[in-house]
């Protein structure tokens, strides 16, 4: 049997048809999860426990995706999503969930997560969720674009498109509002003064970038651009200043690669201070434009606590923080460790981690230049070895290099902060490769009304027994 024709036999769902489905759970991407014969079903905007009738608009190897034809048994926690440009923006995925659907939705995520890719399942806690899950964003990259009669645009561009949906007048509602007002006067200032935008024509403003302490008394502006010079700048920073006393700070960044990195050229800084200052309970963090920080700092303040709690320090240990950023979570564990070293591939945050140090009179600890991988093992060779690694790693996980080391290093503890359940379960079944064993996993939810979710997990490290399996 010719291979095409076996797998059409598969198939029971073809493009166009239009069928019954019950959806089961929530996908990585916010879409509902049901199951046809079978074959796994996604559908955009559908809940768990609805019935619906899907129509299907691809059909693929292992899934088909079906878009809502209308539904039959509507969840009771739907919900009308409150944003004007929900369905076109694509920034958020769950306004139509009720929040305390959404923490059971991303409790589910971390579980499904394990069940798939791991070959254990810890406890899963349930997910911590904010008192207020809206304007908690303390941070904008709206990308710039060329709308009617010359008017400037900026917003974000629309899941999987290239099509830009301009926030401008709408704003977005999970960002503290500051933002959107600056961002706003900027496209304003920019079509006034005929200042470029980046096209495939032409160079000019690619990204607005603005950034606020949460207190809202401090902000940064930054204009990335892809060309060397910004055009009115001493106009634009006289416009600024004289329109915004929260602004504190404003830098140019040059960013000339076709690359969707917002970041990733040279910084200069065109008024005010360096850096921006947040205070997280009794520390303040100084910030340089390129500089990790969480973006949602009231619930950063639980994800470090969780990370604390998990790591039980005694005031003997010596701590590595292994994607630093600008140290926030190494300071926070600072006071109950004996000594703490952290790393980061970004110099800008280092130079803010150990600025950060200083100020919170933390001597013992030091950040380093350099990849955690490697850095470790050097350590090691100098007799120098941790009792407690935590990483807080990029979506993609914490990579085989840094896994492997972590084996070789052997540390008691390896408290890993999650934002990709996926690539958590992943690393997990990795780890217990080399004797490290979850204790638990506990979500926490830094972006409400997205499907995304973090997670904090702690591995202690218990080797089998030799002879035993």
């Amino acid at each position: 049997m010719p291979k095409n024709e076996k797998f059409e036999q598969r198939q029971p769902l073809q493009e166009g048809q239009e069928f019954p489905l019950t959806i089961k759970r929530i996908g990585i991407n916010g879409e509902g999860i049901g199951y046809f014969k079978r074959q796994a079903v996604f559908v955009e905007g559908a809940l768990p426990g609805e019935v619906i009738v899907g129509q299907v608009e691809e059909v693929k190897r292992n899934r088909a995706i079906a878009s809502i034809k209308y539904i039959r048994e509507a969840s009771p926690s739907r919900q009308k999503a409150p944003c004007p440009v929900y369905k076109i923006c694509g920034g958020c995925q769950l306004q139509h969930a009720e929040y305390d659907e959404q923490l059971w939705m991303k409790q589910d995520l971390v579980l499904q997560s394990f069940e798939r890719y791991a070959p254990f399942v810890p406890e899963i806690r349930e997910t911590i969720g904010m008192e207020n899950p809206w304007r908690y964003r303390n941070k904008s990259q709206w990308q710039t674009g060329e709308g009617k009669k010359g008017r400037v645009e900026a917003g974000l561009y629309s899941s999987d498109s290239n099509q830009l949906v301009d926030l401008t007048n709408v704003g977005c509602m999970v960002e503290k509002s500051i933002l959107n007002k600056i961002t706003k006067a900027i496209t304003v200032f920019m079509k006034d003064e005929e200042v470029p935008v980046h096209t495939s024509k032409q160079k000019g403003v690619k990204t607005i970038v603005v950034r606020a302490n949460e207190q809202k008394s401090e902000v940064q502006v930054t204009l990335v651009t892809s060309s060397v010079d910004l055009p009115e700048q001493e106009e634009l920073v006289d416009f600024l200043r004289s329109s915004f006393a929260e602004i504190k700070s404003i830098h140019h960044h040059v960013q000339n690669e076709s690359s969707p990195t917002v970041f990733g050229g040279t910084t200069r800084r065109l008024w005010g201070k360096d850096t921006i200052k947040y205070n997280m309970q009794d520390f303040s963090f100084h910030l340089s434009p390129e500089a990790f920080f969480q973006l949602n700092s009231e619930q950063a303040s639980t994800l470090y606590d969780e990370a604390k709690k998990a790591a039980k320090l005694t005031g003997r240990e010596k701590v590595v923080d292994a994607y630093c950023g600008s140290g926030t979570i190494g300071l926070w564990m600072s006071s109950d460790a004996k000594e703490v070293r952290g790393m980061d591939m970004i110099k800008a945050s280092i130079q803010d981690a150990n600025k950060n140090a200083k100020q919170a009179g933390a001597s013992h600890a030091r950040f380093y230049h350099g990849k955690a991988e490697e850095m470790m093992l050097q350590w090691q060779r100098e007799n120098w070895s941790p009792d407690v690694v935590v990483a807080d790693p990029p979506r993609t996980g914490c990579g085989e290099a840094l896994l492997n080391t972590i084996g070789k290093v052997k540390p008691k503890r390896f408290v890993y902060v999650s934002c990709n359940p996926s690539t958590l379960a992943k690393d997990a079944a990795y780890l217990k490769k080399a004797g490290y064993h979850p204790e638990y996993a506990q979500p926490v939810d830094m972006f409400p009304q997205t499907s995304q979710v973090e997670a904090v997990v702690p591995f202690v490290y218990k080797p089998e027994k030799k002879g035993k399996k």
